[in-house]
């Protein structure tokens, strides 16, 4: 059996959009699952529109996905000799011509092809055009560039490409493109088409829809597994099942699972997901991927608690990296101010003597674990026959500045004796 090959094949006029990272996605798990390979080419002929820029955007997005690839990156721009050498080739064995024939010469010449391209589509089913319905098809202009149905057929069969899997977009090519391998004498990969990403309003996925460039999603504290997940799900389905690591989807993916149907991007499904990524990831690992994130804050965590301490408070409570930075801020800006109005329904005569007995209460305990910070708690609220949101709450605001945090007992225990103290009283005395 002869080695799977597959490609992406991204043109770098821009960045790498939610559309082509789904494609990257689906032709690396067929290759990781056939134990084929994945190759990475640059189609960088448009001279006008390709930038370096834009070209490092792609392979930004395809390493954060952690998409890697087998060979490439290669660039068509590098391939001018090679399409003219399959140009002289094609015009020696009489399978192309020089457009100067006259109508009726050209007439005859499309007589003489065939009536019909069909090919069997992986997701579609069987797919024909008449020929009738295909204009005559240059590969070279007059200036000796090569046009792209040309050199798209020519890289794929130079590099023994086994399936090429892209955007339905390219549906209305694919015919021009098997006429062309069928001419140079080449195998005719296998194709699968893609349907097309939609917008919750069902028009095609734009700027509009909100961000769709894929390192858009990761400067707004989306994890690249929670990304991959979503993309694979967007047109792929295995039963019921939502939550898929890398080396499930390897195992269970297939192309012909791929539904006919275009996708529906849904912000709220991506937000979920990643949420159940944070909340089940590596504090270490999500303390360093939150870092960037701080440094945008001016916030220094290398002073203060132990990030990783500080981010395992923060798991549950949020959806993003960006609503991680913004719940880790108090922990390290420890001379916030307080709102006046806050702090008078906060600190309330009464509150404040309850948070002065904890403090006094916090000085003698020797141990500030999560079970011994609940027992303080408990005591307290006994002995003054209180309930606990009447301690919690005046020692939250206090410590935090705002009404919201993660429990209570884990900020205490994040913070410390000595600073717990030390933002009490500064709000007694406020």
């Amino acid at each position: 059996m002869s080695e799977v090959r597959l490609r992406f094949a991204p043109s770098p006029t821009g960045y790498l959009h939610v559309g082509g990272a789904r494609t990257a996605l689906f032709n690396w798990l067929l290759a990781r699952k056939k134990g084929g390979k994945f190759i990475l080419r640059i189609e960088d002929t448009d001279v006008a529109r390709s930038t370096q820029e834009s070209v490092d955007a792609i392979l930004e997005g395809m390493t954060w996905l952690g998409l890697d690839w087998d060979e490439g990156p290669f660039y068509q721009s590098d391939n001018f000799p090679l399409y003219r050498e399959y140009v002289e080739k094609m015009l020696t064995a009489g399978t192309a011509y020089k457009c100067y024939c006259s109508p009726a010469e050209l007439e005859k010449k499309r007589e003489l092809a065939i009536s019909e391209a069909a090919f069997d589509d992986l997701i579609k089913g069987r797919i024909s055009f008449q020929n009738e319905e295909l204009d005559d098809l240059i590969i070279q202009r007059t200036d000796g560039t090569p046009t792209y149905n040309f050199t798209v057929v020519v890289d794929d069969a130079s590099m023994r490409i086994t399936t090429v899997i892209r955007g339905d977009d390219h549906v209305n090519n694919t015919p021009r493109q098997i006429l062309l391998y069928e001419a140079l004498g080449c195998p005719v990969p296998k194709f699968a088409h893609v349907p097309m990403i939609l917008g919750e309003d069902k028009s095609r996925l734009s700027k509009r829809h909100g961000a769709t460039s894929v390192m858009a999603y990761r400067d707004m504290g989306f994890l690249p597994e929670a990304m991959v997940n979503y993309l694979v799900r967007l047109g792929w389905s295995y039963g019921d099942e939502e939550i898929f690591t890398l080396e499930d989807l390897i195992t269970k993916f297939s192309i012909e699972s791929v539904g006919r149907s275009a996708g529906v991007f849904n912000p709220d499904k991506l937000l979920w997901l990643n949420a159940h990524y944070i909340k089940t990831g590596d504090p270490k690992r999500l303390a360093e991927l939150l870092k960037p994130f701080l440094q945008e804050r001016g916030v220094d965590w290398t002073v203060g608690p132990d990030l990783v301490a500080v981010v395992r408070t923060l798991l549950d409570r949020s959806r993003t990296m960006l609503e991680m930075a913004d719940g880790t801020i108090f922990y390290y800006a420890s001379d916030f101010d307080y709102e006046e109005k806050s702090l008078a329904k906060f600190l309330t005569p009464a509150a404040r003597e309850l948070c002065a007995e904890l403090v006094e209460r916090l000085k003698q305990s020797e141990d500030l674990g999560h079970d011994s910070i609940a027992a303080l708690f408990d005591g307290l609220c006994a002995d003054k026959g209180v309930k606990m949101k009447d301690v919690a709450q005046p020692a939250r605001y206090a410590l935090t500045g705002g009404s919201a945090s993660p429990g209570i007992y884990d900020v205490i225990g994040v913070l410390g004796r000595d600073e717990t103290i030390r933002r009490i009283r500064r709000a007694l005395a406020a």
